[in-house]
């Protein structure tokens, strides 16, 4: 929502600069985005005089102008190429050093076919007023020559952005944000202006209501003999301001009035109307051309406004394309109309399709609002297009029960956890527009939001400040506290924590993605309603996409060596899975003496990270079987899996060639993704930690070499040695692949722990010989 102090000013009898203004929104609960002075780029400008205009000795189409400044120097030769620059002319001229927002550069002395030009003189769209770019601003001949001409053109007046929340549609106007300032003492609120304005003739359009659950209320009435000019300047500066672009006087009227007082309305061209006009439910596949220039599908749950040829109007959302207002209209029918706020978020929802208009009507406008509405519409029209108004049709009835909540001064100690004197409390109240009667408040048309006592309390609170809440200790249960994190909650703080800690930078990406790349990875099972862009349509169901973005967005800026990891979720068809996403891409070390420049990640450097942060995950590492091939989206020789029995807890290595491609993921990229949900529980809830007892007896270890068939797993060997004798043997490690003429050759060392004596040599070597029975049921042979 933006708008300027001298607009707001318009309803708020107020001294406060933009500064105060801003903090008190702030203060009471109305964010200010940002407050922008266009003014302050336009300081330099000053209003100048064309002595002298003569052709360019060099250039048919350039003028040679001697300009006043009114410095009390002497004048100044500049270059012009407009074609309305002539002697006598008085405009806007900018000096050396002087910067043109709109051109986006710095004016400096030059010579410009041979002549020297001492700055510009500008038009409006270098100044960014507007988009005309054919000639030079002109003013008044009575422009005070050397002024500044901000000033002079009144344009120092702060623009305000403020971010209204969903809950306050009393806010998505001006006049409403004049209220809550003058309710936090800011300045009083100025008595609304509503013309009396009876009309001349009855209506000639017959206005109906057909669906009274999604329009209760239609008022309008028609004005004819009008002349659909330009808007006022004052008009069209304050809608620029709010980041509206001006049409024509009756489009800029409407919006006026919708930025001003929260009022949507809307007005059709009388002359395409056919019969009656009637707010109805749409027939299914019915069509609509908007006035943003696309066709819109209805359907029977719809709301629009139709004569008796088609329909004009999406119900509260966008007007047609068809009956919108041109250049060349006289005769209009202006609509002030009520719609359910709920229906015109589902129709917005359905269509895709949101406007102003939509924003204010789903939140819920007033719906007394009506005639009064509609009254300083037609006030507007009549007083800038001229024309002749009918009296008001009202069809349908606003739904205008009035409603209280229950007043308990006391709450606010209570739930606000500050003192506010009664009086103050029902002072604060009265002028946010509530009626206090004893125990009851009567709550005010335009607040739908207040619906129960506590909702009275944040309104006192938010207006004196919560700021001046005073701090308080929360009480503490005698003893140790538990812990309140959950399991799951405690495994993703370990695997972050051990991630960090071994070099990896975290990454946070969004849980949307495109459907090429979903596509990628088998499809996403859900669809965003109402997503940023078609690029982030589709919700993941894998870490790597936003991996590989991030992975390219770091090597495009330089990143050597790149470490990537993401804790989030998965986005399956049965529900979200807790993930970690790894991705190492670059130069392995580049500036380690321990790995030689240039080497390139591979899928072990994949497989120690994964292990690694199993293991701080409370995983049983020792148990994992590795599982070659980890899926279609892996390459099929260069990546595995790690799991218990079926219970697959990682994949890991290279991705699919094709995969690759598509991602363009830099060179030497490995990546790996780690299944939380899949870790088993602890069998034991224990927290307590084992007491650390050391062998008494030191362990021996031996080595072996197998020579192994072609197509065994060094994971299979180990495993095997391991269980050969479970009550002696604690380690096995594979430290050695060799491949010669004997075939494959794989080494073994094996750890031993004696218990209650040392090993003698005849129990090592029965130890030796289960070791190697064991390598030979899997067609290894000992290394001679």
């Amino acid at each position: 929502m933006k708008f300027t102090l001298s607009w707001l000013k318009d309803h708020l009898d107020t001294g406060a600069d933009a500064a105060t203004v801003a903090e008190t929104l702030t203060r009471i609960g109305l964010e200010v985005e940002g407050v922008d002075n266009p003014a302050e780029a336009l300081k330099p400008f000053t209003v100048a005089r064309v002595l002298t205009a003569e052709r360019h000795p060099q250039a048919d189409k350039l003028q040679v102008l001697t300009v006043d400044t009114g410095d009390g120097g002497q004048p100044l030769q500049v270059v012009c190429g407009a074609p309305n620059a002539r002697a006598g002319l008085v405009g806007v001229f900018g000096g050396p050093g002087t910067y043109v927002p709109g051109s986006d550069f710095t004016l400096k002395k030059a010579a410009i076919r041979g002549v020297e030009s001492n700055g510009m003189m500008c038009s409006a769209r270098e100044l960014q007023l507007g988009e005309d770019h054919d000639g030079i601003i002109e003013l008044p001949a009575d422009a005070p020559v050397g002024t500044s001409f901000a000033d002079y053109a009144g344009l120092d007046d702060a623009v305000f952005d403020v971010a209204i929340t969903p809950n306050r549609q009393d806010c998505m106007g001006v006049r409403g944000i004049a209220r809550d300032l003058a309710a936090a003492g800011l300045g009083k609120l100025k008595p609304l202006d509503v013309p009396s304005i009876e009309g001349s003739f009855d209506n000639p359009v017959e206005i109906r209501v057909e669906d009274s659950e999604g329009c209760p209320a239609f008022f309008g009435r028609t004005i004819r003999g009008l002349t659909n000019g330009a808007s006022p300047e004052w008009m069209q500066r304050r809608l620029k301001a709010a980041g509206q672009r001006p049409i024509s006087a009756l489009v800029d009227i409407t919006n006026y009035v919708m930025l001003d007082l929260g009022r949507p309305a809307h007005a059709y061209d009388l002359n395409e109307l056919k019969g009656a006009v009637s707010a109805r439910r749409a027939a299914d596949g019915e069509k609509v051309l908007a006035l943003n220039e696309k066709e819109y599908v209805l359907d029977g749950t719809m709301t629009v406004i139709a004569d008796e040829a088609q329909v004009h109007d999406i119900g509260g959302i966008m007007g047609g394309e068809h009956s919108g207002v041109s250049a060349v209209t006289t005769g209009t029918l202006l609509e002030i109309a009520y719609f359910t706020p709920d229906n015109i978020a589902r129709t917005g929802q359905k269509l895709q399709l949101t406007s102003d208009a939509r924003s204010r009507f789903e939140r819920g406008v007033d719906p007394a609002f009506l005639d009064d509405g509609l009254a300083i519409l037609t006030g507007h029209v009549l007083e800038i297009c001229g024309g002749e108004a009918s009296r008001v049709t009202r069809a349908g009835q606003p739904p205008l029960e009035e409603r209280s909540v229950r007043f308990d001064p006391d709450r606010t100690r209570d739930l606000g956890g500050m003192d506010v004197p009664v009086d103050e409390q029902k002072a604060i109240l009265e002028r946010l527009g509530f009626r206090i009667e004893g125990d009851q408040a009567f709550v005010p048309s335009w607040r739908r939001d207040v619906i129960g006592t506590a909702d009275l309390v944040e309104e006192v609170t938010r207006i004196v400040g919560y700021d001046r809440i005073p701090s308080a200790p929360l009480p503490r249960a005698e003893g140790v506290a538990r812990a309140t994190a959950t399991r799951s909650q405690m495994v993703e703080r370990k695997v972050r924590r051990a991630a960090a800690a071994r070099g990896l930078d975290e990454a946070i990406n969004w849980s949307f993605i495109g459907k090429d790349d979903a596509d990628l990875f088998g499809g996403a099972s859900h669809v965003v309603a109402n997503p940023i862009s078609e690029d982030m349509k589709y919700m993941r169901p894998s870490m790597i996409p936003g991996l590989a973005a991030a992975a390219r967005r770091n090597a495009d800026r330089g990143a050597s060596s790149i470490r990537l990891f993401e804790v989030g979720r998965r986005y399956m068809a049965d529900a979200e899975r807790p993930t970690v996403g790894i991705m190492l891409a670059g130069d392995k070390a580049p500036r380690s003496w321990l790995v030689a420049k240039g080497a390139d990640f591979d899928a072990f450097d994949a497989k120690a990270e994964v292990l690694a942060l199993l293991d701080a995950a409370g995983a049983p590492v020792g148990n994992l079987q590795l599982g070659m091939g980890a899926g279609d989206t892996w390459h099929p020789g260069r990546s595995a899996t790690l799991s218990l029995g079926k219970n697959v807890l990682a994949a890991f290595g290279e991705l699919h060639p094709r995969i690759e491609r598509a991602l363009e993921v830099p060179a030497g990229t490995v990546a790996a993704e780690i299944y939380l949900d899949a870790i088993p529980a602890a069998r034991s809830s224990e927290r307590a930690r084992v007491a650390f007892a050391p062998p008494a007896l030191q362990a021996i270890s031996r080595d072996f070499a197998f020579i192994v068939p072609a197509g065994l797993a060094a994971d299979s060997l180990v495993r095997a040695i391991r269980g050969a004798d479970k009550a002696l043997i604690t380690d096995a490690r594979l430290f050695d692949r060799f491949e010669g003429t004997s075939g494959l050759s794989l080494a073994v060392e094996v750890t031993l722990q004696p218990v209650d004596k040392s090993f003698t040599d005849a129990e090592i070597g029965e130890v030796s010989k289960k070791v190697i029975a064991a390598a030979e049921k899997l067609g290894a042979r000992l290394r001679s």
